[in-house]
């Protein structure tokens, strides 16, 4: 396989930052709220010139010497206007007591009277009111809901002690033993839980105690949720979930409260299942990291400890857990007595992985060349979810096409979708990458048809998908569990078969051998380091360390040995590779016109499958492998050509995917 090498882009921010700051117009409602209260209680003095006051008095004086123009007179006895010199005035008559004779005074001395029949009532004053502290009650009613609105995603002050476990009690899971393929061992390990919550007086009576809790340990995806679903199906029992990170929150005794919180309400439901998904997330070893500390994680701890020990194996309760990191729990929880019993979930086998697929394949269409056998042998590795995606990716791909029906070919292409990436129609091969891809894909293929141990090609591609230019697919004819050391050195040659082809034709490498390179270290690393398959450093094994389902974890960073031994394990690696270098290119020269002819097929059909490389190779395919090579269709020997340009190095690296 021939991949582009992936460099991260510049000035990209890690994954996991910090949650945005609030925003900045928050911090100034208040004051502006007080501030707008302020201005409306206390408003400022109009620019206008102010009206002179007259009392009553003055006022008939002035009537009565002419000095009066206009007066506007409210039903209240407000009276305000102008004066002869443009003066404006204000004053109230008494209406009630000289009212009409007022008027008469005002009527005989010419003014221009106006009548004004607005009075100020109470719902004047309301509306003033409302309007001077309408602003800052609006923004203490908009504190308050935010305050709520917060709380309740807090769960609420009083509430926050409360477990978030999901209870499926009215409507338990219908979920079946039977309904998880394969996994029979897992099974019957789990069947014993099932009768226990059934009848648990049968063991009362013959003095055996059930198991209280059940860890299930195993990589991700093998299906450790759904058979705890299972099992309180088969049981018939309320099923309580809830997920190890939901007990720790930023305030201290809430995750033990949650705990016990959580027992209650199972205790209520008795018999009942407690599932507790990921529990290495509060059950890590206390005392691990000195320097970092959680008091918070390790009282959630302690109080799950003391509900496991403390409550009556004779309730009907189990608590069910799962990880993929058990490594990391704290001894105290594993001990027997709390979680009894650990079932390891693994991936799964061949024949499991068939039945899985059979499945998933449940209510499809499926053409007569899909063999579900040769589909689970093509998949080592893949857990139970990445064959319901690769079902799914078959179906999707059969549905783009508008059909019904999904074929072997759908399959294939979607496993090289889960495995390369999605085949991109324009990342077009210039001729000479072209032309060093196929001489690099079929040093892969030959070397493995002319090893004993190697297992059998299925096909060979230099169609890119993804960040592969091209790919040599190896599957195993049956499941191994154990790697000889001869089997191991055939694979250390087969990853280097891509470099020797470049070597043998071209006369030097290129970048196309770099995933290769990188796998074929790292496997000859651990055959000195850890196998003892070395006999200059002799049967000592020194473990990466790591996590033990997860891949790509960090290894120790403290080596248990002296750089001494360093420097002798990477001369020995070194003599390792170079010898499987050394024995690719001898295969290749030796059958160098097969090497040709190989890549003079690819070059034309883009695809070929495992019969035609047997074909080219001169060799027969090895006992029981009909199934998985496919057929050689006949091919006319094409014409001489004549020489080809110069390649240019391919962006990228060869493998052999499977055979690792």
């Amino acid at each position: 396989m021939t991949k582009v090498p992936s460099t991260p882009p510049p000035g990209d921010k890690p994954v996991g930052s910090a949650p945005p700051p609030p925003p900045w117009w928050r911090a100034y409602l208040l004051p502006l709220g007080v501030l707008l209260t302020l201005l409306l209680l206390f408003r400022v003095p109009s620019t206008t010139p102010e009206k002179t006051e007259l009392t009553y008095s003055d006022f008939i004086s002035k009537v009565v010497d002419g000095e009066v123009d206009t007066a506007e007179i409210a039903v209240d006895g407000k009276t305000s206007g102008k004066l002869s010199d443009g003066t404006e005035y204000k004053t109230v008559i008494p209406t009630e007591l000289a009212g009409e004779q007022t008027l008469k005074q005002i009527v005989d001395a010419g003014v221009d009277i106006t009548a004004d029949n607005k009075k100020t009532t109470s719902g004047d004053v309301i509306f003033s009111i409302l309007l001077a502290f309408g602003p800052l009650a609006l923004l203490v009613g908009l504190w308050i809901w935010m305050g709520k609105k917060a709380g309740s995603q807090m769960g609420g002050l009083m509430g926050i002690g409360r477990s978030t476990a999901k209870v499926f009690d009215s409507e338990k899971p219908k979920t079946r033993l039977d309904d998880v393929a394969g996994y029979d061992g897992v099974k019957r390990e789990v069947m014993e839980i099932v009768d226990f919550l059934k009848d648990p007086g049968r063991y009362k009576r013959a003095g055996a105690m059930a198991p209280r809790g059940v860890l299930m340990t195993g990589p991700p995806g093998t299906g450790k949720t759904l058979l705890a679903r299972a099992v309180a199906g088969e049981a018939d029992v309320p099923f309580i979930s809830v997920t190890g990170s939901s007990f720790v929150e930023m305030f201290v005794g809430v995750g033990a409260a949650r705990v016990r919180d959580l027992f209650n309400e199972a205790r209520k439901r008795a018999p009942a299942i407690i599932f507790i998904d990921e529990i290495d997330a509060i059950g890590q070893r206390r005392g691990a990291n000195v320097a970092i500390s959680n008091d918070e994680r390790e009282q959630t701890l302690n109080q799950l400890l003391a509900e496991m020990d403390g409550f009556d194996s004779s309730e009907g309760i189990v608590v069910l857990a799962a990880t993929n990191r058990p490594e990391i729990l704290d001894p105290a929880l594993v001990r027997p007595g709390r979680f009894d019993r650990q079932v390891v979930v693994p991936l799964p086998t061949q024949d499991d992985r068939a039945k899985i697929l059979a499945v998933h394949c449940r209510g499809k269409k499926l053409a007569d060349d899909v063999d579900l056998d040769v589909i689970a042998r093509g998949t080592p590795g893949f857990s139970g979810a990445d064959l319901a995606n690769l079902v799914n990716e078959a179906a999707i791909r059969a549905a783009r096409d508008r059909r019904e029906v999904i074929t072997a070919e759908d399959f294939d292409a979607a496993r090289d979708r889960i495995l390369l990436g999605r085949r991109e129609g324009s990342n077009v091969l210039l001729p000479e990458e072209k032309r060093a891809v196929a001489y690099h894909e079929s040093g892969h293929a030959l070397v493995a048809a002319y090893s004993d141990n190697a297992d059998p090609v299925h096909k060979v591609t230099i169609l890119p998908a993804g960040q592969a230019l091209g790919v040599t697919h190896q599957l195993p004819l049956h499941e191994r569990h154990l790697y000889s050391e001869a089997y191991m050195y055939d694979l250390l040659a087969v990853q280097m078969g891509g470099r020797s082809a470049e070597l043998v034709v071209f006369g030097e490498g290129s970048t196309g051998a770099a995933n290769d390179l990188a796998n074929a270290t790292q496997m000859a690393t651990r055959m000195v380091r850890e196998f003892g398959l070395s006999p200059r450093i002799g049967p000592i094994g020194y473990p990466g360390g790591g996590p033990m389902y997860l891949q790509g974890g960090n290894e120790v960073t403290s080596k248990p040995y002296s750089d001494e031994t360093q420097r002798a394990i990477d001369l020995e690696v070194k003599r390792i590779l170079d010898e499987a270098e050394s024995r690719a290119v001898n295969i290749l020269k030796t059958h160098r016109d097969a090497l040709d002819r190989l890549a003079e097929r690819l070059l034309e059909e883009e695809t070929v499958d495992g019969a035609v490389v047997y074909e080219v190779a001169g060799r027969p395919p090895p006992k029981g492998a009909s199934q998985i090579l496919g057929t050689a269709k006949p091919h006319p020997r094409p014409e001489p050509s004549t020489s080809a340009p110069a390649p240019a190095a391919p962006s990228g690296d060869g493998s052999t995917p499977g055979s690792d």
